[in-house]
């Protein structure tokens, strides 16, 4: 049953490391990473009034887009098996098939029908789902990634599980969602700061497009777009040394396309003493480790399991 209020929250701890010791920051986690099995992180946020909005509608089945490694197709996938509905992906790329990775082998196995097409017609159908040859009657349409007004909200909802007076708040951008849904909670509350996974400048605009588009009228957020490492998806030997010594150290698993890059943008910016000593800082662990099983099918350095 899906219920108007929070059914899954996650925990904020304390984490000590010899870079925010020397910094004099406090830092602290809010593990979204471990807010449900197999919904994780930023997608169960983006997804629960999306999902209550959908049994209102009487929907029987979530539709949506992604590409061959999607946190947002796996929690799809993964939502519907838990709630009754029936799933359809449409995924980036004809040359895959249901065996391609293990992220569209989860969703294949929890009940979710793949569809394949050419990255041209994606860029199409994402867009314009009605020109797919598909009867949409019954779906309730979710856009790739996630983010919609419904997904801002819940979001925003994580900010009140935060029970400490923080200064700054940290998180991924990628289609921005969460970093507006953050915005929005916060209601002014420290300083909100999202780290690009993509490479380019236009995340500002995206960010203040949303802000306005969905009413939010605070300004104390910044966006940095220094530690993409080339681009999304780019990952190098640094990174994954970087993810496995975090994981060694004080035992926090990160993502390579998301939170490994943010973390490294966290320790960069205490590194140059960018945050206040005493400050208390806390990064939003937004999930995506089950990408970490396909990033090592493909790459021959290896991020520790």
């Amino acid at each position: 049953m899906i219920e108007n209020q929070t059914v899954f929250t996650s925990r904020t701890e304390r984490i000590i490391t010899d870079w925010s010791e020397r910094a004099g920051i406090n830092l602290y986690v809010k593990r979204d990473d471990l807010v449900h099995p197999t919904i994780i992180g930023n997608k169960w946020r983006k997804l629960k009034y999306n999902l209550i909005e959908a049994r209102q509608q009487s929907k029987k089945t979530l539709f949506t887009f992604g590409g061959a490694f999607s946190n947002h197709i796996y929690a799809t996938a993964a939502a519907a098996k838990a709630f009754g509905f029936e799933s359809v992906g449409i995924i980036r790329g004809d040359e895959l098939n249901v065996n391609s990775n293990p992220t569209l082998q989860f969703a294949y196995k929890n009940g979710m029908t793949l569809k394949f097409v050419s990255r041209s017609d994606f860029r199409i159908y994402k867009n314009q789902p009605a020109l797919m040859d598909i009867d949409l009657s019954d779906c309730y349409v979710l856009p790739e990634g996630g983010t919609n007004e419904l997904a801002i909200k819940g979001c925003a909802e994580l900010v009140e599980e935060i029970d400490l007076d923080f200064d700054f708040l940290i998180t991924s951008i990628g289609t921005g969602g969460t970093m507006a849904g953050l915005i929005k909670g916060a209601k002014g509350k420290g300083e909100i700061i999202g780290i690009s996974s993509l490479k380019g400048n236009f995340i500002q605009k995206n960010i203040e497009d949303l802000l306005t588009q969905n009413s939010i009228p605070w300004k104390n957020y910044r966006t940095v777009n220094n530690y993409h490492f080339g681009g999304y998806g780019v990952v190098n030997k640094e990174l994954i040394n970087f993810i496995n010594k975090t994981n060694n150290d004080v035992g926090l698993r990160l993502d390579p396309i998301y939170t490994a890059k943010s973390f490294f943008g966290v320790r960069a910016m205490a590194n140059e003493n960018l945050f206040p000593k005493g400050s208390k800082v806390v990064f939003l662990h937004t999930g995506g480790l089950q990408g970490i099983d396909g990033f090592n099918q493909k790459h021959e350095e290896k991020i520790d399991i």
